[in-house]
């Protein structure tokens, strides 16, 4: 079994280095087969060049440099199809996910389809404002409610899988836009029945560099989204 992280970068040269390394030496202490892909925005920080630069000669780390597209999404689907690994690791780069995590999720994927970081089981929770923690909290309600998924965290994008139950979709379908693919990638999983459980993750504040979401924008975006899957828009196969 081969293991493949998924990094989605722009702009995260205060963070990037740091965490590479912490990924790499979790899962080297694990005993796994693995590699890191990067997929790089083509930052103006320098971000692709300094993972060259530090990582160059490691088999492990496959660093990848898009020139004419970008988003958060389409990087991530560009790292999956870019990956060789059987289980598939997507997180963010800022330290909002914890790199300690990655062995469960992993593990889990060896019973379940796919494993998730939520915010909102018992143990879970982020290093914010109370309004923004309930507001979050508040909007996946909305989630659950509208579309009728069982998962509490439609939004966390910290996430394990293995790579066969992308079978039978167009992941094109599905991977676009912002963190709005989440909630369209957990819906369409559990609408083919596909099993994932939900382990606490607790966010810390991300490590260097600076936020890309905008949050008014990007609710107005979600919202869109479930409103779209909720009258039949989403055609994924």
């Amino acid at each position: 079994m081969k293991v493949s992280v998924i990094l989605p970068t722009y702009n995260e040269k205060e963070s990037i280095l740091l965490l590479i390394r912490e990924i790499s030496e979790i899962l080297s202490h694990e005993l796994l087969d693995y590699e890191i892909v990067i997929v790089d925005d083509n930052s103006k920080d320098g971000t692709y060049q300094l993972i060259v630069d530090a990582f160059g000669n490691d088999p492990c780390i496959v660093p990848i440099l898009r020139l004419n597209e970008k988003g958060l999404a389409s990087a991530i689907l560009h790292g999956i199809r870019n990956s060789t690994g059987d289980i598939l690791v997507v997180m963010d780069t800022d330290f909002n996910h914890p790199p300690k995590l990655i062995p469960l999720l992993i593990k889990i994927t060896g019973y379940f389809d796919i494993a998730v970081g939520s915010r909102y089981v018992i143990g879970g929770g982020m290093e914010t404002s109370r309004l923004r923690y309930f507001g979050s909290k508040l909007f996946n309600k909305f989630i659950h409610y509208t579309l009728g998924v069982r998962t509490t965290d439609n939004l966390s994008g910290f996430f394990a899988f293995n790579k066969s139950i992308l079978d039978g979709i167009r992941p094109e379908a599905i991977f676009y836009g912002y963190g709005d693919y989440f909630i369209r990638f957990l819906y369409v999983m559990q609408k083919r029945k596909k099993i994932i459980l939900e382990i606490p993750v607790f966010y810390e504040d991300r490590k260097g560099g600076l936020s890309k979401t905008n949050l008014k924008k990007e609710l107005v975006r979600y919202s869109v989204t479930v409103f779209k899957i909720r009258f039949g828009k989403l055609k994924y196969t």
